[in-house]
Formats: structure tokens, C-alpha cells, sequence
């Protein structure tokens, strides 16, 4: 009988199940099954892969990469150099107060005067006319005068003894006090008369040198009655000069009466002027942010000229330290100038400075930095206080040290 065969039973044929063709289709199922695997396996991986690369690109993307830079320490600070215009210590145009012509005229530019030195005299005969008349007018009052008194003291006499009324000695005595009020108006008329007539000579009010002459003999000298009055000499004190100078607001704390400034000039290249500071105007100017200081100093020999630049040197009490940053390093916001610091969890940190010397490509920064900042360079926009940062590559890193 055959091995797959089975006998018959009550006339039917009963058939067994065969082993090997029941293990043979298990496997070319599992087979199946394993391409199918294998096939949504090569699907879908790559899709994780690529996608788990998309976020993680995307977050690096996000994180704005940054280079930093560290600080360099500015010069020690001893001086700050400042620009300014000398001026003399006094400084006086000298008009005249009498009309008339000039006379003459006794010192020209460049003279050096003393106070009560004549410088010109003036012609003017009406005053002289005038003062004149004034006199006279005075002698008859007070010949009047002399007269009205001599009455009244009559008429005070007769009316002891009942001679005259009493009408006659109030008469009497009230026209020697008039006349002799119009007797003390006379005298300031005659006073005021002479200090004109003493105004046709001009004198120096204080020791100077004459820098400017504008008149001659001969001219007309309005001393401004019915016109412009006109200046007839400049003098200027220059035994002293003022240096006036705007130190900016940085440095406005330590710019205090006594500090010491040196003062140089292009044409003394190779001299320093010793100054002091000596007082300040307690305001910073809205418009430029600067405190005007007023810098003395002495010029007995009289080398220094009014109206010259110079530059001041101002020293400072002490170093001030200060700090070099390129200008890419700067924000610019409505807060103020700041700069952005990366920590040590590089996270971005927006901190306020105070600029001082412009260098062009580099500024000075005197407030607001310590020197162990790591400072970004070219910033965003953008960037935020608390914005995590990475650090690019130290090879394509900058270094400004």
C-alpha cells in the first residue's frame, strides 16, 4: 500500500494530512511575512531618519550661531584730550559818553595800557558852552538866594515889634526856600555838566592791550544819543587767559575745580602751558551732553594770544579704566548703546555701556564692562536677553586680543 494511501472504510476513502506539504507552506508564509517586514522596514526608516534629521536641523537653524570676541584694555587713562579757544580774562569794548570829535588819539593796537591810562580825547564845545552857562546861571541864583535870605531875616526882626504883618515874613521866608532849592538844582546841573565835560577824555579801566582801534582824529564820536554808538577801542586783559572746554558727560564726575591741565599749541610743538581747572558750569548742555569747564592759565610774558586753539590736556585723578571694541560689536537701541555677552551656558545677555573716544573702526568704552566678558561680534538684530546662542568653529573665530 502506498504511504499516503488510506484504506477504505464502510466503502469511502479516508485522507490523512501530509506533513511535509504542511511545512513547506509554513515557510513560504513566513517568508512572506519577513519580505513584508522587510520592505515596510526599508519604507519607513529612512522617513524617521529623515525626519528626525529635519528636526534636528531645524532646531540648530533656530539657534543663531554667533563668534565671539575679548575685550582689550584701553591705554592706561591719565589725561583726556579736549579742544578749546583762549579768551582773554577780561574782555572790554570802550565807547564814548560825549558826543564831539576826536581830538587825539594816544595808543594804537598792541599797546599795552595801565588802568587810568589816556587813550583819546574828545573836542566838544557845546558842553564846554554848556557848563559854561551852567556857572553863571548858579552865581545869580545864588546871589538871589543871598538876597531872599538877608529879607526874610528883616522881616523875622520888624515882626517882633509888630511892623510888618505876618503875611509879609511867611512871604518872605517861603522865597528864600525856593530860592534856595533852585540854587541846589543849579549845583547838580553844573556837577552833571563837568562829569560830561570829563568824559571828553577816555582812560583805560583796566591793565590790557589794545586789540582794536576804530576811530581816528577828526571823526565823529556819537556816544549814541539819536544813533548807534560806536566802539572806539577793544582792550583785553591777557596776563591771564580762560580756556573754556565741553568735557563730555562720561567724564563729567571727575572734571572738579584743581585738577591740573596742560595746554599745547601748534605753534609751540614742543611746550606745555601749565592750567587749572578752576570752575565748572554744574549743567550738562541738553543739546550736546557736555559740561563747560573754564580752564585758567597765566601768561606774564604774554606768548599766548587770545582767540587761539588750543589743546587741553586734562589730568585725571585717577586711571579710568577703559575698554576696546570694534564698532560691529555695538547695538544701537532706544535703551541706549549696549553690547551682547554670552554666558557660560551660552545664553545671550544684553548689557548697557557708556562710549568713550571714537577710534573710527574701534570705540573706547569707559563704563559698563568688567574685561572678562566673551562679547559677540556682528550681533542679530533680533537677538534677545536670555536667546540661546552656540559658538561658531574656533578656527573661523576672531580673535581681537
Amino acid at each position: 500500500m502506498p504511504q499516503h494511501e488510506v484504506p477504505e472504510k464502510n466503502g469511502l476513502r479516508e485522507e490523512r494530512p501530509n506533513p511535509e506539504g504542511s511545512r513547506h507552506g509554513l515557510l513560504i508564509a513566513v517568508l512572506i511575512l519577513i519580505i513584508v517586514a522587510g520592505v515596510v522596514v526599508a519604507g519607513i526608516v529612512p522617513r524617521v531618519r529623515a525626519k528626525t534629521a529635519l528636526r534636528t536641523e531645524t532646531y540648530n537653524l533656530a539657534v543663531p550661531t554667533v563668534s565671539v570676541i575679548h575685550l582689550k584694555r584701553g591705554a592706561p587713562q591719565q589725561e583726556l584730550l579736549l579742544p578749546g579757544n583762549m579768551q582773554p580774562f577780561v574782555d572790554s569794548p570802550i565807547y564814548a559818553r560825549t558826543n564831539g570829535y576826536l581830538k587825539k588819539w594816544y595808543h594804537d593796537i598792541g599797546s599795552h595800557v595801565k588802568a587810568g591810562d589816556l587813550l583819546l580825547e574828545i573836542d566838544s564845545p557845546e558842553v564846554d558852552q554848556q557848563l559854561d552857562q551852567a556857572r553863571a546861571d548858579l552865581t545869580t541864583l545864588q546871589a538871589n538866594m543871598q538876597l531872599a535870605q538877608v529879607t526874610a531875616k528883616r522881616y523875622e526882626d520888624l515882626q517882633s515889634t509888630d511892623s510888618v504883618s505876618t503875611q509879609d515874613v511867611d512871604n518872605a521866608t517861603s522865597d528864600y526856600a525856593a530860592k534856595k532849592a533852585m540854587v541846589v538844582s543849579a549845583q547838580h546841573n553844573v556837577l552833571r555838566l563837568q562829569q560830561l565835560q570829563s568824559f571828553e577824555k577816555v582812560y583805560a579801566p583796566f591793565d590790557g592791550v589794545i586789540t582794536a582801534r576804530n576811530t581816528d582824529v577828526g571823526a565823529l564820536i556819537n556816544s549814541g544819543n539819536g544813533g548807534t554808538a560806536q566802539e572806539l577801542f577793544h582792550i583785553a586783559a591777557v596776563e591771564k587767559l580762560r580756556v573754556f572746554i565741553n568735557v563730555p558727560q562720561q567724564y563729567s564726575n571727575i572734571a572738579k575745580p584743581g585738577i591740573i591741565a596742560d595746554l599745547t599749541l601748534a605753534e609751540f610743538p614742543s611746550r606745555r602751558f601749565k592750567g587749572k581747572l578752576v570752575r565748572t558750569a554744574n549743567s550738562i548742555d541738553l543739546a550736546s551732553r557736555t559740561l563747560l569747564v573754564e580752564v585758567d592759565v597765566d601768561n606774564p610774558s604774554g606768548v599766548l594770544l587770545p582767540g587761539a586753539f588750543t589743546e587741553v590736556h586734562l589730568k585725571l585723578p585717577e586711571d579710568t579704566p577703559s575698554y576696546i571694541l570694534p564698532v560691529t560689536a555695538l547695538i544701537f537701541q532706544a535703551d541706549g548703546t549696549q553690547v551682547a555677552e554670552v554666558d557660560g551656558d551660552n545664553h545671550a545677555a544684553l548689557k548697557s555701556i557708556v562710549l568713550g573716544r571714537d577710534y573710527g573702526k574701534e570705540v573706547e568704552v569707559v563704563s559698563g564692562l568688567n574685561g572678562e566678558e566673551n562679547i559677540i561680534d556682528n550681533p542679530p538684530d533680533s537677538l534677545i536677553s536670555g536667546e540661546q546662542v552656540q559658538l561658531a568653529a574656533p578656527a573661523k573665530a576672531e580673535s581681537r586680543q
